[in-house]
């Protein structure tokens, strides 16, 4: 009578197996990633095109772009609520009253899709509804009678924009803050000073403070439905990606740059074309492209 023998695994052999599945997943998460990434800048501009469409849709019922922050510190993304698909929430907001009201707080909290990136990693950190998409108020440093298309006020058509729609940019896509109360990263943090610093702003205003871990603030677009500096409005007065800190002078203006975690950014243009714009642009082609009516020639080849 034979008996039949078993062989089993050898530690040996369950080891190699191990290492090539290790090799397997090493070479396949890069091509994962890379795909996530290349999927959320997809998903990022078709949320600025709906943008775009929405910009137009209300000229196209009101006569004119709506102003980038009202007398009620109402943003552009509470006026196009309506041509999102989101009329209900649209007919909950109380205009008579400030968007910091009360009677507003609920709608405040509301988080709309549309308004957020795909490619910012980071979870909302406010109870507020965020944002990624800020608007263009110019290359001032001051919400009010600034050079861009959406500031204090504006209220502009399309006769306004002389630089031409294809040349102007409405809107970019930026990372929003995390919360922080500590200077950790630029990217999410940010240097919040009074109003009165608006003052013959210079561009080193804010380093310190940064570097002394003074006057911290990280909601950079934290809150949708105010047309507030860094909630919903910026001003071109920063380098993409800057290493110096954005600065709020009490919400009505201040220094900022759009800040991205990958090569480029996406932005919508006056004319409802979304664009993959470079981080490393050029500081006087992207300062051209956030006039209205500068008269520059410009190319973002």
């Amino acid at each position: 009578m034979t008996r039949s023998m078993r062989r089993g695994v050898t530690l040996f052999q369950l080891l190699i197996v191990l290492v090539i599945l290790v090799l397997l997943v090493a070479l396949l998460l890069p091509a994962t990633v890379h795909l996530r990434m290349a999927a959320g800048r997809s998903a990022s501009q078709n949320n600025l095109k709906q943008i775009g469409i929405s910009i137009h849709a209300y000229y196209d019922t009101n006569g004119s772009f709506m102003a980038g922050v009202n007398k009620e510190n109402f943003s552009v993304h509470a006026h196009i609520l309506p041509y999102i698909e989101q009329d209900n929430l649209y007919k909950l907001i109380d205009f008579k009253k400030p968007a910091t009201d009360d009677a507003n707080a609920n709608v405040r909290k509301s988080r709309v899709k549309v308004f957020l990136s795909p490619v910012d990693p980071a979870m909302p950190m406010t109870e507020d509804g965020p944002t990624n998409y800020l608007f263009n108020a110019g290359t001032l440093a001051a919400l009010e009678k600034n050079d861009g298309m959406f500031f204090a006020g504006s209220k502009l058509t399309f006769p306004n924009v002389t630089d031409g729609t294809s040349n102007t940019i409405m809107a970019g896509e930026t990372l929003r803050g995390d919360g922080g109360v500590r200077a950790m990263t630029v990217a999410r943090q940010h240097v919040r000073l009074k109003e009165d610093a608006l003052k013959g702003i210079k561009a080193e205003v804010g380093v310190l403070d940064w570097k002394n871990d003074d006057n911290i603030a990280a909601d950079r677009g934290g809150r949708w439905i105010e047309g507030r500096f860094l909630q919903t409005v910026f001003t071109a007065t920063r380098p993409i990606n800057d290493d110096k800190p954005d600065v709020d002078c009490g919400g009505a203006g201040g220094l900022s740059a759009l800040r991205t975690p990958v090569g480029t950014f996406n932005t919508a243009f006056m004319d409802g074309s979304v664009r993959a714009i470079k981080a490393n642009v050029d500081f006087v082609t992207w300062r051209a492209l956030c006039t209205r009516s500068g008269g520059e020639v410009v190319s973002i080849d």
